[in-house]
């Protein structure tokens, strides 16, 4: 992860055991990507199902149907040995209940702004949500749980899902028996930028949704992008990422796992150190090598950990602190002697994930409960995973009875009239009128000079 050199200079001085031999943050706008995603998009609009079938064909090796119905996402769960069966079951029950709890806390209410004015607040959900279900170089079997059950649980009423089938054998049964825990309404084998397409343009027997969520590779992140303001989205996301604070009390083999745990993820998915102990820093380094002789992933890993690994040692807490919040990484681990004190500093970042017996990879299973689908490349400053709140509209109302008008309507009418805005005036004035603008209801109200 990159520190800038006014960032530096912020910090103070830092002690680096390890950076990043790739100069500047893995790229996410190749202009490749953004010229195939927008060549696809045109032809997908100006086409439709037509174009959609072309690329599903092209791309994913698939001439099947694109439904696949209830029946068929029940049946996948046969398919799989019954201990991912249940862990699967177990993860969208958890996530389900964390999502359910967000809801709950997230409350309508109306005050008395002044006699007789209301004000108040409705939390709405969107009505048609497209969710992306990732099934690339690993299936990512939880993605339907944080994304599909999540709006479910928002009250979506409508949530379309898609999952990229591979060649003739189809979508992932995982992904689909995930999808069907879920409660997707409707499930379609396509991937990429013709399934982005599809649900935006409303090309699937289906209106356009109202939003697209989900990870993906590069073409789907170009293709939300690209279709934000069409539709919204819950955020664009790159490599995954991770970053540890541990200190001398954390064990060097479990924070090295830890790490390479999220840079298994792709080739150019950072992970990052930032410890108060250059000793322990350095075992971690020893660790992560020696592990990574006999990972199964050691290729992906490796290559994630050589270019865009960091190790960097600040002088105090206080400073630890201030590097992660400059990162902002998606996935946070603290792994310390006073855990708390990070809990109550930190600002930037997309999840967070206390104490030694707390891993990432418990989350990005939906075993732990919270949403893996998070800000990175340092938008943690001003962004949050996706949850319940993503999917409500918290809608606001306003009542004003007769006898609010004095509370509200000078003001009003003083204020329109200095910004020569007549008929915003005159909103304002026909109700004091009607009220009577010499009536006991206007006394000690500012009084409002004509020209």
């Amino acid at each position: 992860m990159q520190i800038t050199p006014f960032e530096a200079a912020q910090l103070g001085p830092l002690t680096w055991l390890k950076k990043p031999t790739v100069d500047g943050p893995p790229a996410q706008r190749d202009p490749k990507v953004i010229e195939r995603v927008t060549e696809m998009l045109r032809a997908i609009e100006r086409h439709g199902l037509d174009a959609v079938r072309r690329y599903s064909r092209e791309l994913d090796g698939w001439t099947g149907m694109l439904e696949l119905g209830p029946q068929e996402l029940r049946r996948a769960g046969d398919a799989l040995p019954a201990d991912v069966r249940a862990a699967l079951e177990l993860g969208h029950e958890r996530t389900n209940a964390f999502a359910v709890a967000q809801r709950e806390h997230l409350t309508d209410f109306e005050m008395e702004l002044a006699p007789s004015v209301v004000c108040g607040q409705r939390y709405v959900p969107v009505n048609r949500v497209g969710a992306y279900l990732p099934a690339g170089r690993f299936p990512l079997l939880a993605s339907a749980f944080m994304t599909a059950g999540v709006a479910k649980a928002a009250g979506v009423p409508t949530v379309l899902a898609c999952t990229p089938p591979s060649g003739e054998h189809g979508p992932h049964p995982a992904v689909l028996y995930g999808a069907h825990l879920s409660g997707a309404d409707r499930v379609f084998a396509l991937g990429g930028v013709q399934a982005l397409g599809a649900m935006a343009f409303g090309l699937l027997d289906e209106a356009p949704v109202d939003m697209l969520v989900g990870a993906g590779n590069a073409f789907v992140t170009e293709a939300k992008r690209q279709l934000f303001g069409r539709v919204g989205i819950d955020l664009l996301a790159g490599p995954s990422e991770v970053a540890v604070i541990a200190d001398e009390t954390a064990d060097p083999e479990w924070v090295a796992a830890d790490l390479l745990g999220q840079a298994e993820h792709g080739p150019n998915s950072p992970a990052a150190l930032v410890t108060t102990s250059e000793t322990f820093g350095r075992k971690v380094i020893e660790a992560v090598e020696r592990q990574l002789e006999t990972l199964a992933t050691r290729e992906i890993a490796g290559a994630a950990w050589r270019d865009f690994g960091s190790v960097v040692v600040a002088r105090d807490a206080a400073q630890a602190a201030a590097v992660s919040d400059v990162w902002g990484p998606e996935h946070l681990e603290i792994q310390t002697a006073d855990d708390e004190y990070y809990l109550e500093r930190l600002t930037c970042y997309g999840s967070l994930f206390l104490g030694r017996w707390s891993t990432v990879a418990y989350s990005d299973k939906g075993i732990a409960g919270t949403n893996h689908v998070l800000p990175t490349g340092k938008t943690a400053g001003y962004n949050a995973g996706l949850s319940v709140s993503r999917f409500l509209k918290p809608l606001t109302y306003q009542r004003t009875a007769k006898e609010g008008t004095a509370a509200l309507a000078p003001a009003v009418e003083r204020i329109s009239a200095f910004e020569g805005l007549a008929a915003h005036e005159a909103t304002a004035t026909l109700r004091i009128d009607a009220v009577g603008r010499h009536s006991g209801a206007f006394a000690g109200t500012p009084a409002v000079e004509r020209d």
